[in-house]
């Protein structure tokens, strides 16, 4: 599945759900069966890693795998890791990192996420990038410095050629909407927007940055999606929570792609 500029990306990370793979397998299929009847949107189903090589895609499909998380080296002794290698043989397009959860539980830092985009970018993996602030940063205002940080310590040697020639979507995923039910206001999420196009122009040049898909999650539903992209002026969505029930996800979808 290509993405074009004007295809909407949507991007499902169900984390540790469902608990079975037979609900998993039949989450997967009805969310793939809405979606070929669909051009204008772009779809990603990120499962937990153990069930990756199971979810079968036809050719005829019009979804993608990807993965919640891997490890920047491709073999190794590193108990529980997921190499780039094993996401490539499992058919995987897309890896999610640097989201919320595993900078906060698990320690992961800037630095690892750098690696890991490194080593997607070398094995053909579309990188999905996850920034954002605690309520305590956007209360204390340094929202702005987070976003700096952030991209300016996961783009450390990326250069601009392999930019072009790979995808990388960036998620804008405030710490404090996600699970909570409230998204910022959508003035708010454009200007996010216009903060990290702002700060990817800085390094590459807006030319590479009106290239690069910014993206919203945190707390996304049926009733803010497509305000969301329409009012936020976002190219898609990380769908946490909604993306695990199968008929609330695919009004998400449809919300969108109408």
């Amino acid at each position: 599945m290509e993405n074009t500029k004007n295809k909407k990306i949507i991007i499902a990370n169900w984390k540790m759900n469902p608990e079975t793979f037979s609900e998993a397998r039949e989450l997967f299929n009805a969310v793939k069966k809405e979606t070929r009847k669909l051009e204008n949107i772009e779809v990603v189903i990120a499962p937990p890693a153990l069930w990756l090589a199971q979810l079968k895609i036809n050719d005829n499909d019009n979804i993608e795998l990807g993965a919640q998380n891997m490890h920047w080296e491709e073999k190794g002794a590193f108990t529980g890791e997921i190499s780039p290698i094993m996401l490539k043989d499992a058919m995987v397009k897309y890896v999610i990192l640097g989201h919320s959860e595993r900078r906060i539980n698990f320690g992961e830092t800037d630095e690892m996420v750098n690696a890991k985009i490194l080593a997607a970018f070398k094995n053909k993996l579309t990188p999905i990038l996850c920034i954002g602030e605690t309520f305590e940063e956007k209360k204390e205002e340094k929202t702005q410095d987070v976003f700096k940080k952030q991209i300016n310590n996961a783009f450390v040697d990326i250069t601009e050629y392999e930019i072009e020639a790979n995808k990388i979507f960036i998620v804008y995923e405030p710490i404090w909407a996600i699970g909570s039910g409230f998204t910022p206001a959508f003035d708010d999420i454009l200007s996010a927007r216009l903060l990290i196009k702002k700060i990817l122009a800085g390094l590459y040049g807006r030319r590479v940055a009106d290239k690069v898909p910014v993206l919203y999650g945190g707390s996304v539903s049926v009733q803010n999606a497509k305000d969301i992209i329409n009012k936020g002026g976002m190219d898609g969505l990380l769908v946490g929570g909604a993306s695990i029930k199968a008929g609330e996800f695919i009004n998400i979808i449809r919300a969108v792609a109408n």
